[in-house]
């Protein structure tokens, strides 16, 4: 079935516009005919339904991307089949995709880089937990909304659309130019895979261009196998790109251990929390990275400043290729064999001396000489030993190695079970002993205001004078939730007048209600607050609104009038 403007799909998704055509099919906008809803329409091509595996992949893609609940996946609402044609119900996002922007834009400062990775990854553990490994994140499948929220899309339609034949046998599930080395080499997708490929995703928006090119898609997955990727530009700070440079990882164990750590990392650094985000990546700590950020060439910073804080934070820069290679040439290659040469034509002319002198006397008194000075002993301190400890145990670690403890308090927890751990250790590595090492604890989980206002009827309804079988509306002031929390939705309590209590989970802040018992009706809410990888706040119930219900007026009818018999005036006779 031709898809086009006014046809109905499932005998309720009629179609207004199209939004794309792809390889695999169109992207459609519909309205949901029965709840009245703006969805996106994704029909697939006729020609994919004459392969039944193909077929039985997708429908099981679409009921598993369904399972995913998070607000950085797009929703997946329905599924259907008819006349030769299948397609899927989605969330419709307003924004474009990424690599829209990077089309018009080419790069992206590193502060937006983090962020979309933060959001990236926090979705990308959302869907690993439920078994799903998307095999395709690339810039055109995350959508960025005009508040700057990332939505992952094309879940499922990701793990049977774009395959890339590498061989005359075999086909490999994800865009070329984003693949990781094990999807390349023919081994099973798993979560590094797509921190991987976000890796890439990150490098293209930091330098402008994609680290592996090709002339062809073989020569693109076998660079993505042996190849090094080149340099990030120097204005890059020296902590982001090493975290990208994790994430593009060869071997997938030396990447992030999962999209969570990952998201934690890119969060801490947006904050310029460099060591705390060490401590989860710890391949931002590379010794290569940080063995030259006090060099003059790496004296400059640039200055991050996130989006939910006024603060700002001062990373690294890295030095450049052209800069490093400068240094290098600066030590004549030749110097060093010409020094040993002549070490050694003097230590044997010594010899020679020594043997004739000894021919000819007895050997002279042994004299004392001067101690070297001893080197201070040092402790190599890991961070990840030492995360999670509580201030007592971390003191008595620290002072067990012959070390001075600190402790500070830092951010806030984003769960009960973090708050007054240690989440952060500086100084690291080699550190004389009776140093001071310094740990940074969580303070409590931020806390969130309660409601003030009671709800409040909508449409101008006097809640002292409703009607039982009447629909009303009723609304709130919509809620704010602390820096880096989002909005997870409201809990809805109404005590009904007959003496029932219910509870509804609402994402928006009104509610309809259909009708309602005779008497006073109580309504009330509460909101709720999450965060990426902790606990979900919830505050403090609002006032209550009274909503005073009477029973429909009945017209009174009017009364039967009595019949009437008229009986017509006989004349009378005259007199």
């Amino acid at each position: 079935m031709r898809p086009s403007s006014g046809l109905t799909f499932g005998g309720r998704y009629q179609l207004t516009s199209r939004i794309a055509i792809g390889g695999m099919g169109e992207v459609w906008q519909a309205t949901d005919q029965v709840i009245g809803r703006t969805v996106a329409l994704k029909i697939l091509k006729d020609e994919y339904m004459g392969d039944p595996g193909f077929l039985e992949r997708f429908r099981a893609e679409a009921r598993h991307a369904a399972l995913v609940n998070h607000e950085g996946i797009a929703n997946v609402f329905d599924y259907g089949e008819e006349e030769g044609s299948a397609f899927l119900v989605m969330e419709l996002v307003p924004g474009e995709p990424l690599s829209a922007i990077l089309d018009r834009d080419r790069t992206l400062s590193a502060d937006k880089v983090l962020d979309i990775v933060a959001q990236t990854s926090a979705a990308l553990h959302a869907a690993h937990q439920a078994g799903l490994v998307h095999r395709d994140i690339k810039p055109g499948n995350l959508l960025i909304t005009p508040e700057g929220r990332v939505k992952i899309t094309d879940f499922g339609i990701a793990r049977i659309a774009d395959q890339v034949p590498l061989t005359a046998t075999g086909q490999v599930m994800g865009t070329v130019q984003y693949l990781s080395p094990e999807q390349a080499s023919g081994q099973q997708a798993a979560p590094s895979t797509d921190i991987y490929s976000l890796g890439i995703v990150a490098y293209e928006a930091l330098a402008g261009r994609r680290p592996f090119t090709g002339e062809s898609q073989v020569a693109i997955a076998m660079a993505h196998i042996n190849d090094a990727p080149p340099d990030l530009p120097g204005t890059v700070p020296e902590p982001v790109r090493n975290l990208v440079l994790s994430c593009i990882a060869k071997t997938p164990a030396d990447r992030p251990t999962s999209a969570a750590h990952l998201s934690r990392a890119a969060t801490m650094l947006r904050r310029g929390d460099i060591a705390g985000a060490a401590a989860i990546v710890p391949g931002i700590a590379s010794t290569d990275s940080f063995a030259t950020i006090d060099s003059p060439t790496q004296a400059a910073t640039r200055v991050i400043t996130t989006q939910s804080s006024p603060a700002t934070a001062a990373l690294p820069v890295a030095a450049t290729t052209a800069q490093r290679t400068q240094e290098r040439r600066r030590t004549n290659p030749w110097i060093w064999p010409v020094v040993i040469l002549a070490v050694l034509l003097v230590a044997a002319g010594v010899a020679i001396a020594m043997m004739l002198i000894n021919g000819q006397q007895s050997p002279p008194a042994a004299t004392e000489t001067s101690q070297a000075p001893e080197e201070t002993p040092t402790v190599t301190v890991d961070a990840s030993d030492f995360i999670g400890m509580t201030e007592a145990e971390f003191r008595s670690a620290i002072e067990d190695l012959g070390l001075v403890a600190s402790v500070q308090t830092g951010d806030p927890a984003t769960s009960t079970g973090d708050v007054a751990r240690i989440y952060a250790v500086d100084p690291t590595g080699p550190i004389a002993e009776g140093s001071t090492v310094t740990g940074t604890i969580h303070a409590p989980v931020t806390a969130i205001q309660d409601p003030t206002t009671p709800p409040r009827m909508a449409d101008g309804a006097d809640e002292t004078d409703l009607r039982t079988g009447q629909p009303y509306t009723v609304e709130w002031d919509a809620a704010t939730c602390p820096a880096g929390y989002t909005l997870a939705g409201y809990d809805v309590t109404i005590m009904w007048a007959n003496g029932e209590e219910e509870t509804l989970q609402v994402n928006g802040a009104r509610l309809n209600i259909t009708q309602m018992p005779t008497g006073d009706n109580l309504i009330s809410y509460a909101y709720r607050c999450g965060i990426d990888g902790g606990e979900t706040l919830t505050s403090g119930a609002s006032p209550a609104l009274t909503m005073q219900a009477s029973p429909e007026e009945t017209p009174t009818p009017e009364p039967t009038p009595e019949p009437t018999v008229t009986l017509p005036v006989e004349p009378s006779d005259g007199p």
